[in-house]
């Protein structure tokens, strides 16, 4: 038979805990029909369900001080696939709340939904969230199993006690989180690397000409990616206090959409000149992406604010890893013939790319074009590997023709 799961989410003042029941058990130990039309329970039976739950979930702090408990939401789902077949369950979001000044980090949770009806029922306990320990929900951790003990025929407290954490240990995760997001966010950089392509070159004739030189490259960049970080925090922030909702869809088609348009940038200027306002226009785009992942996090404002800094630096910190493992080679090889081929072959891949990820997130399923893209992806780091081999060997031809050049010059001299 399918057990429940228990889901902490644990903050330094409060605990959320994210039950999930599966109702032909529930209705054993409830007492009502919950399993026949179980898409009207909530709407018939909301208030007894939550009583039902708050009169059996009792944590208490180490001081035997009761905490306050509250049924803040409750769902019914389909799980479609299972060992007994599919069935219904009833997930319900308990917030829990100690006296003031006792910690989240340490207390007993007498818990007996179902269990003390259903005897064989038993329930899971994972930390799913915990701020301080840098756990986001990618990976629940579990704690053990709450069921009831046959010899005593009694279900004890389950002794919630968690790792040290704190505030240096949490910020730090959340800036590996940035940095994670921003490396598994192909479509992010790809916009940042293509709308740097051409940044080494000078503008003829409507046209990407020759090499501008080092200073003239390097102030071009300092330009789009600061302005880039400028548009992506003002709405990452925004987004991640509430301010502002984005849906989420059409921030992704448009996040595709704007490596087209710097990819067209790449094959001919468009904006020549202009790319700094184009990086921060599409940058408060692309921070709309990005608050989803803090917001998810649901924390108060102290924390949401260091999470904000953290996740921010974090994907600065990858941003620049990633311009300063290419931006060097193709400043390079933007002195060689082979630049062009090189700056057209980036924009025609990510003209590709991104087509087929506005496909992907309008229709809402993958498509040939998107996982061909993420097996490109994969072999990334040789990608680089070939672009710097090129950019040395463009180097190395440079001296030894400047070098002969000179040699040529000194004997026609002498001659």
């Amino acid at each position: 038979m399918p057990n429940s799961v228990v889901f902490l989410d644990i903050q330094p003042g409060k605990v959320f805990a994210e039950l999930q029941l599966p109702l032909n058990e529930l209705e054993l130990a409830f007492g009502h029909q919950v399993n026949q039309h179980p898409e009207a329970l909530v709407s018939r039976l909301s208030p007894e369900l939550k009583s039902y739950i708050i009169s059996h979930i009792h944590p208490v702090s180490k001081d035997g001080k009761t905490w306050t408990v509250s049924v803040e939401d409750l769902l019914v789902q389909k799980i479609p696939a299972s060992a007994s077949g599919p069935y219904y369950e009833l997930h319900a979001k308990v917030l829990m709340i100690p006296s003031q000044g006792e910690s989240t980090r340490e207390f007993d949770l007498n818990y007996d939904v179902i269990i003390h009806q259903v005897v064989t029922h038993f329930a899971l306990i994972s930390v799913r969230q915990d701020w301080e320990t840098g756990l986001y929900g990618e990976k629940p951790v579990e704690l053990g199993v709450i069921s009831l003990d046959i010899r005593s025929n009694t279900i004890f407290p389950f002794k919630v006690n968690l790792a040290e954490g704190g505030i240096w240990k949490g910020f730090k995760q959340t800036v590996v989180l940035g940095m994670h997001h921003i490396a598994e966010g192909t479509d992010h950089l790809l916009f940042l690397l293509v709308l740097l392509l051409p940044a080494p070159l000078l503008v003829n004739r409507k046209r990407w000409g020759t090499f501008g030189g080092w200073r003239y490259s390097w102030v071009r960049l300092l330009k789009i990616v600061t302005a880039f970080t400028i548009g992506h925090s003002l709405t990452l922030i925004a987004g991640a206090l509430g301010l502002f909702t984005f849906p989420s869809q059409m921030v992704e088609i448009v996040i595709a959409f704007s490596i087209i348009i710097s990819a067209i940038h790449a094959f001919r200027p468009v904006f020549s000149g202009k790319e700094a306002v184009v990086a921060v226009g599409f940058g408060l785009i692309h921070g709309m992406a990005f608050a989803g992942t803090l917001v998810n996090l649901d924390l108060d404002i102290y924390h949401l604010g260091l999470s904000i800094l953290g996740f921010n630096l974090g994907i600065e910190l990858m941003q620049l890893f990633v311009i300063a493992a290419v931006f060097p080679w193709l400043i390079i090889l933007s002195k060689s013939k082979l630049y062009s081929i090189i700056r057209i072959s980036g924009a025609v891949f990510s003209t590709i790319a991104a087509s087929g990820w506005m496909v992907e997130r309008i229709t809402q399923n993958p498509n040939f074009i998107t996982v061909l893209t993420q097996r490109i992806v994969g072999h990334a780091p040789w990608l680089i590997l070939f672009v710097a081999v090129a950019a040395i060997a463009s180097l190395s031809i440079n001296i030894v023709s400047k070098f002969n050049r000179k040699n040529e010059f000194s004997k026609a001299v002498e001659t």
